[in-house]
């Protein structure tokens, strides 16, 4: 079994594979749910319940040069509406480094995720329109399928990064650093 189909066979029945039919209908382009949600699903499969890593809110990132801030507020609201007890967290990756202080411009959605700060967390899951998985893993699934926190490329000497790492290392003792 190839790496996209075991992620899509642990992301299957879960909270991830709800929403994330919902998130296909906002038509949002170049939209990608990435990020914490994707990977601490993943990590509690794998390692069962001593891994208290849950879903914080479901991280959305888009690319629409011509949108604005009111674009991302109404998915956000549209979301909220449906799952009342979910927070959302969606960004258009074009206008980030407008608002966003140090952030430099993206040219896609997957340059900015291909940015975040771990490569566990870099990984992008979505429906086309004919409702198939696609799967976007600029660093591979290994590091998330091993419980591997590694920084990715432009973050390997942040502190932010290192930080989240031990927030992670606190909630779930099978995890490793890189």
């Amino acid at each position: 079994m190839n790496s996209n189909t075991r992620l899509q066979m642990i992301l299957t029945d879960t909270r991830i594979d709800t929403v994330l039919r919902a998130i296909a209908e906002l038509n949002l382009p170049n939209w990608w749910l990435a990020g914490g949600a994707v990977r601490n699903t993943v990590w509690s499969s794998i390692f069962g319940n001593e891994c208290r890593l849950g879903i914080k809110d479901f991280d959305i990132a888009f690319f629409d040069i011509e949108g604005n801030r009111s674009q991302e507020q109404a998915a956000k609201t549209t979301l909220t509406e449906q799952f009342p007890n979910d927070l959302f967290d969606v960004k258009n990756q074009a206008s980030f480094a407008r608002w966003r202080t140090g952030s430099r411009p993206y040219a896609n959605t997957e340059e900015a995720i291909a940015d975040w700060l771990h490569t566990a967390t870099a990984v992008g899951v979505r429906l086309d329109v004919q409702g198939q998985w696609q799967f976007f893993t600029p660093y591979g699934l290994d590091d998330l399928f091993s419980g591997v926190i590694r920084p990715t490329p432009t973050h390997t000497h942040n502190l932010d990064a290192d930080n989240k790492a031990s927030g992670f290392l606190q909630k779930c003792p099978y995890l490793r650093l890189a």
